[in-house]
């Protein structure tokens, strides 16, 4: 099946960014999103046909240019909520993570706990190193950039304190379906 046929549109490409993980990062904004978190930095994002169809073409661009690319530390996918369309995310990141070997991090409004009682959100978390969970709530932000900046917890990589960083998360999913 080819990746047009699952839907999935780009609204962006960030070819080295270090804002969306660890190292520098090629990071693919996909669109799509059912959260709608107040306060969202990209709502625009929430519209599942903005921006480019992602074709298989389209992608082997992307995928020459990282594996060019030297510097890189892995590749990110973020949006929207690639879990829009497990299917098709499921699609892309068995390509990404076959063709370039890269760790991969993934953004997503989803919890953990969601994305493991569910077969068709779980099956994606395999190719995935580093999940970011948890939808953005402002409110918990507005609190922990005061508290960051009176030394308290770093938000790193994350938009508000309820977002955990879990690397292995298809390991971290699979134990919690067995609770």
């Amino acid at each position: 099946m080819s990746l047009a046929e699952y839907d999935l549109h780009l609204i962006e490409v960030y070819p080295d960014t270090i804002a969306d993980g660890e190292g520098i990062r090629y990071s693919f904004y996909l669109a799509g999103c059912r959260h709608a978190c107040p306060q969202c930095h990209n709502p625009q994002s929430w519209n599942p046909v903005l921006g480019q169809l992602l074709t298989d073409q389209l992608l082997e661009k992307h995928i020459q240019r990282i594996l060019k690319d030297t510097l890189l530390a892995g590749i990110t996918l973020t949006g929207g909520d690639p879990f829009y369309n497990p299917l098709g995310l499921l699609s892309l990141l068995r390509t990404l993570k076959e063709r370039t070997q890269m760790n991969i991090w993934c953004y997503t409004g989803y919890t953990i706990e969601k994305l493991a009682s569910i077969p068709e959100f779980l099956a994606p978390l395999e190719y995935i190193d580093v999940l970011v969970d948890g939808p953005f709530i402002q409110a918990i932000r507005d609190e922990d950039i005061r508290l960051e900046a009176s030394g308290g917890v770093e938000l790193r990589f994350r938009g508000s304190s309820n977002q955990r960083i879990i690397r292995n998360p298809f390991a971290v999913a699979l134990s919690l379906r067995k609770v």
